[in-house]
């Protein structure tokens, strides 16, 4: 055998244990993969409405989808005590939305304008969500107006021209810790609005810690905060419970010709 052949050997064992051990890590990490369906879609909004109706006797969770509901809010009832605590910059600009939507207009209602909810709203997932995971990311699909989210893992940093250029989802990084994955989301549309109908600025950034909370029930903790509009971060959870087959299927459900009247 030549030296070159047995130093290439050498170094070729070396790293063997050193990339086992890195697989291995990455095993320890929770697979999210999988359709999920939300146990409150609507969080503290649904608060004191009719819960639905309990699965029957010996049904496998997650295998019935709860029911597609519809919620009509407008803001004629007033702002909650539990929503977000805007500035009074930010709560003269909910005024001016609330009174747009008390008079019918859809002007300030992405679902009536068939657009996307933006980020955390689209967390709510109403519809169900899947979750697509490898080693360095996290692919969302939302049956609801063609959601969809991708989270790097890869250690990578948002570029100056994704800053530039917000959208819906906003630009999505995270990382492990134990078996939470924490994500940092930023560049997300000003025009976007938050926790039912709340406006935000374009320093408006959210951060999740996402986790089994017990078997096949995911938990998204969400924090939201933003210099200008808020007055304090404001929190949030979402939970979801993860389907069986042949529930595990989501359907398209969009309406792209409102696309034509989005600005």
């Amino acid at each position: 055998m030549s030296k070159s052949i047995a130093l290439l050997s050498a170094v070729l064992m070396c790293a063997l244990p050193e990339s086992t051990a890195s697989l291995r890590a990455q095993e320890k990490h929770p697979d999210f993969t999988g359709v999920y369906y939300p146990i409150n879609p609507f969080g503290n909004v649904g608060r004191g409405r009719a819960a639905a109706p309990p699965p029957a006797a010996g049904t496998p969770a997650g295998a019935v989808p709860p029911p597609r509901p519809v919620l009509v809010l407008d803001g004629r009832e007033g702002r909650p005590d539990n929503a977000p605590k805007l500035t009074a910059e930010y709560l003269a600009k909910w005024e001016i939305i609330r009174k747009s939507r008390m008079a019918g207009s859809d002007e300030f209602d992405p679902n009536a304008r068939c657009v996307s909810a933006g980020m955390p709203n689209m967390m709510s997932m109403t519809y169900g969500m899947e979750i697509q995971q490898t080693r360095d990311r996290i692919t969302i699909y939302g049956e609801l107006n063609d959601v969809y989210r991708r989270i790097y893992l890869d250690g990578r940093k948002p570029s100056p021209k994704v800053l530039d250029d917000p959208t819906f989802a906003g630009y999505s990084t995270g990382h492990w810790e134990g078996d939470t994955l924490v994500v940092d989301t930023v560049a997300i549309r000003e025009d976007t609005l938050f926790d039912t109908f709340s406006p935000h600025s374009d320093q408006f950034t959210v951060r999740e810690r996402i986790r089994f909370a017990s078997p096949g029930v995911l938990e998204d903790q969400i924090t939201s905060t933003d210099p200008k509009a808020l007055i304090e971060p404001f929190q949030s959870v979402r939970t979801y419970r993860k389907a069986v087959p042949p529930n595990d299927e989501l359907r398209e459900f969009s309406c792209a010709e409102g696309l034509a009247s989005a600005k």
